[in-house]
């Protein structure tokens, strides 16, 4: 479970938000507070692995607080030493916040007001970024494409709600899910075998994740022959 803090002056929309996040698979609120104070002292004592933070706070702005746990010395005890991961929900439109956002380690920014599907997206997208990161847990150095895919990670798009004709959910998920995590490119055997389903099935969604922008078709070519196709996460 992704442990989340709620950052927000008003009662009733901290109240709306940890909701939304209790019903997002893998995410449990373990705190609400109101101010930067209570904040910094939450990321203390609850140590949060993700903060919903607003910007407008009665003691300062969610931005203060960003900078104030960047000084802060790492915790190595503490998920993350200590820093948080945070996606910035707020009514805050202008391009000062947004840029100093970026500028001080936000990985996203969603704009009130906004519904559970657009808050969901975001929350799924995080998940997959921390999935990538686990997975490479351990790895001496990345390549290109770990490095490609863990920057795009925080901003994919989610799998639509209802797939084509022809095609399962489920199967396009576990599908879907062979690809990225795996570190390197593979063909369609490979996902068949990793996933259980025939060559034909594996081919036929790895086509679509294609075509969805969801996975990279790469050519492998040997001395004769027509070229492998290979895939990759995007």
């Amino acid at each position: 479970m992704i442990r989340t803090l709620v950052v927000d002056d008003d009662f009733r929309v901290s109240g709306i938000h940890a909701a939304y996040v209790a019903k997002v698979p893998g995410f449990e609120v373990v705190g609400q507070v109101s101010t930067v104070e209570a904040a910094e002292d939450a990321v203390r004592t609850l140590r949060p692995e993700l903060l919903l933070l607003d910007v407008y706070l009665p003691d300062g702005t969610g931005l203060d607080l960003l900078r104030r746990l960047a000084a802060q010395p790492p915790d190595p005890s503490a998920p993350h030493a200590g820093r948080p991961d945070a996606i910035m929900i707020t009514a805050a439109r202008d391009m000062h916040s947004v840029r100093e956002a970026m500028q001080l380690g936000a990985i996203g920014y969603l704009v009130k007001p906004f519904g559970f599907a657009a808050f969901e997206q975001r929350l799924v997208a995080y998940a997959e970024l921390r999935q990538r990161m686990d997975a490479l847990v351990g790895a001496e150095e990345t390549d290109q494409a770990d490095v490609d895919a863990l920057f795009s990670a925080g901003r994919s798009a989610p799998l639509p709600t209802t797939p084509p004709k022809g095609h399962s959910a489920p199967t396009l998920a576990l599908v879907r899910d062979a690809v990225r995590t795996a570190r390197r490119d593979l063909s369609a055997a490979e996902v068949a075998e990793l996933t259980g389903v025939s060559r034909a099935t594996a081919q036929r969604y790895l086509s679509y994740l294609v075509r969805e922008g969801m996975a990279r078709l790469e050519l492998r070519y040997g001395t004769t022959g027509r070229p492998e196709h290979r895939y990759r996460a995007a």
